[in-house]
C-alpha cells in the first residue's frame, strides 16, 4: 500500500508544470475562496457546475492521469452514495399534497374571436406531483433530491477544490501568498510572519505523517497476523497500540524539525524572514482575475436560490 502514490491528498505535484502551476499563488487562493463561498445560498445548477467546472479545469490543465485518476473516482463514487441516499431517505416534511381540482376536469378553451378563423388551441395543463418516485420503500420527494443534490455536490466542491489547490501551488507559495494578502493585518498588531511560518511547517508536516501512516500500515501486514484468532478485543488492542507508535512517532518527527530550526537561527520569524517569491501579477494572472470577475457576475445572475 502506496498512500502517497494511490491517495495523493495534500501533496504538491512538482512535475509536470501547467499553467495552473504559474498561476499567481493569491489569484488561485480567491480562486478557491470563490469555489468555497459561492456555493452559499445557490441553487442546485450552479452547485452542479461547480462540480463539472472542477472536472473541466482538471482535464483542461493536463495534470497526470495517474494523479487525479483515483482521488476523482472516489470522491465522485462517494459523492454518488451520498447522493442515493440522501434522495431515498425521509425529508422530514410530511407533505401530503392534495391537487385543488378534481381529476376528471374539463379543460374549457376559449372561444374563438369571431375576426379569426382559426381557433386557438387549449393551454395544456401542467400536472404537479411533490413525489417523484415512488415503488415500495424506495421513495424519492422533491425535497429530498434537492437536499441530496446539496450534500452530495458540497462533499465533492470541498474536498476536491482544496486539493487541486494544494497539488499545483507550492507550500513556500501558499505561505507567501497568505502573508501577502495579510499584510494589512499588521496594523492590529496581529503576528502575520509566524502564522505564515507555522502554516508553511503544516504544509510540509501533510507528507510526514502519510510517510509514518504508510510504514506502520506495512510493518502490521508484513507480520501476518492471525486476526481471527486475537478477536475484536485483541484486535482493538493491537490497533490503540499502532495508533500511540503513530502519536510517538510524530512528535518525535516535530521534535527534530524544531531542533532543525534552531540550529539555523529559525529563532524568531521577524529576525530570520526567508524571501520564499517575488510575487507579481503577469498577463495570465490578470485573465485568471478577469475570469474570476465573470465567475461572479454569472454567479449573481443565474446561481442565487430562489
Amino acid at each position: 500500500m502506496d498512500l502517497l502514490r494511490s491517495l495523493p491528498l495534500g501533496l504538491y505535484l512538482e512535475q509536470p508544470q501547467t499553467w495552473l502551476h504559474k498561476i499567481d499563488p493569491r489569484v488561485k487562493f480567491a480562486w478557491l475562496m470563490s469555489f468555497l463561498t459561492s456555493y452559499v445560498l445557490a441553487n442546485n445548477f450552479w452547485r452542479v457546475l461547480l462540480v463539472v467546472a472542477l472536472i473541466i479545469a482538471t482535464l483542461i490543465a493536463r495534470i497526470p492521469r495517474r494523479v487525479w485518476q483515483q482521488q476523482m473516482g472516489w470522491l465522485l463514487m462517494l459523492s454518488f452514495f451520498v447522493l442515493a441516499i440522501g434522495a431515498i431517505s425521509p425529508d422530514g416534511l410530511g407533505v401530503d399534497y392534495q391537487q385543488r381540482l378534481p381529476a376528471n376536469e374539463q379543460i374549457l378553451t376559449q372561444p374563438a374571436n369571431s375576426n379569426n378563423l382559426v381557433q386557438e388551441p387549449a393551454a395544456e395543463k401542467k400536472e404537479y406531483s411533490y413525489v417523484l418516485f415512488h415503488k415500495g420503500p424506495v421513495k424519492v420527494t422533491r425535497y429530498s433530491l434537492s437536499l441530496a443534490v446539496r450534500l452530495s455536490t458540497l462533499i465533492f466542491t470541498v474536498i476536491y477544490s482544496t486539493n487541486l489547490y494544494l497539488l499545483t501551488t507550492a507550500p513556500e507559495e501558499i505561505t507567501s501568498g497568505i502573508e501577502s494578502l495579510m499584510q494589512p493585518l499588521r496594523r492590529f498588531k496581529l503576528p502575520v510572519t509566524e502564522i505564515a511560518l507555522t502554516l508553511t511547517l503544516s504544509l510540509r508536516f501533510i507528507p510526514l505523517v502519510l510517510e509514518e501512516v504508510q510504514n506502520l500500515f506495512r510493518s502490521v501486514m508484513t507480520r501476518a497476523i492471525n486476526w481471527k484468532k486475537l478477536g475484536l478485543k485483541g484486535a482493538f488492542k493491537l490497533w490503540m497500540t499502532v495508533a500511540e507508535r503513530l502519536l510517538e512517532n510524530l512528535l518525535l518527527r516535530a521534535d527534530q524539525m524544531a531542533n532543525a530550526m534552531v540550529v539555523r537561527g529559525f529563532t524568531s520569524p521577524n529576525e530570520h524572514r526567508v524571501q520564499w517569491h517575488d510575487l507579481r501579477l503577469k498577463g495570465r494572472d490578470w485573465l485568471a482575475i478577469a475570469t474570476l470577475i465573470l465567475f461572479w457576475g454569472i454567479r449573481l445572475a443565474i446561481g442565487t436560490q430562489t
